[in-house]
């Protein structure tokens, strides 16, 4: 039986990768990144640098593969990867639940583990179980050890069953943000994620009920925060705090940084979706 796993990555690409080869991938809906640009110094997003890029991550740290890195030091300034694990260390968070290649979703309190799953990896669509993953992560943390099933909802539940008092939960979907919100009020700190092509509609909705929102490269996230962010960092693809709570996180890792809030809102010079 083949190993497959289904990611959407750079631009809006499927990604299809079987027993660690890529397999398949669509063409980018995005044709620039700006932080790909600076990390990779990609200039154009198309099959061959998606591939190419997708192709380094199984190299590099064994995403997909049973090589699989599952510990990491930051790899962006400002990730959501990042404040997650910042807020795990000093206390604002007791766990985290990811999704993640190698497990599906999975509760998480060690900072390190935090950053080496969700660090460098794209949205997760289809995952499937690796014994070396689950063995560093626990299999009490992972939400179904047996297939690797992806589901925050349950996620979060199996969280707060686990005894914890403050969880954060990444999604790329604001009706999970409200459903979040009104079934955990103040308990959850919530990040929305993957916003590239959202309606304005879902952009608002994110505002509504999410802690901290990641632009992507979104028309629409940065238009409704110009009215409705609390705090923003970086201006080519910014991050935004959309609650006094998430403005605090970001807060905090600035201040690790060196770094101070960014007051120029941009809509950067690059097409948005």
């Amino acid at each position: 039986m083949s190993d497959k796993n289904v990611m959407e990555a750079l631009g809006l690409s499927k990604v299809t990768i079987v027993d660690g080869k890529v397999v398949e991938v669509t063409e980018p809906k995005v044709k620039y990144c700006p932080l790909f640009k600076r990390v990779r110094n990609i200039d154009e997003l198309n099959c061959c640098t998606v591939k190419e890029n997708m192709e380094y991550r199984i190299k590099t740290f064994g995403m997909c593969i049973d090589d699989r890195v599952t510990r990491m030091g930051n790899f962006l300034s400002f990730g959501v990867s990042e404040m997650l694990c910042l807020a795990c260390k000093v206390g604002i968070l007791d766990a985290a639940v990811i999704a993640a290649d190698g497990c599906g979703t999975a509760v998480i309190d060690d900072p390190e583990i935090i950053q080496g799953m969700g660090g460098r990896i794209s949205a997760i669509i289809e995952t499937v179980p690796s014994e070396n993953v689950i063995s560093d992560i626990g299999k009490g943390r992972v939400l179904d050890p047996e297939n690797a099933t992806i589901d925050q909802i349950a996620g979060v539940r199996k969280a707060f069953d686990m005894g914890y008092s403050k969880v954060g939960v990444s999604t790329p979907f604001a009706d999970q943000a409200e459903y979040f919100r009104k079934t955990y009020g103040d308990r959850i700190m919530i990040f929305g994620v993957h916003t590239t092509g959202i309606s304005e509609a879902d952009a608002r909705k994110f505002f509504q009920y999410a802690d901290i929102i990641t632009s992507c490269a979104s028309k629409w996230v940065r238009e409704v925060a110009k009215e409705c962010a609390v705090l923003q960092a970086g201006t080519k693809v910014p991050v935004y705090g959309a609650t006094e709570a998430g403005a605090e996180l970001m807060r905090a890792k600035l201040k690790e940084l060196g770094k101070e809030p960014d007051t120029e809102l941009t809509d950067g010079p690059y097409p948005l979706l």
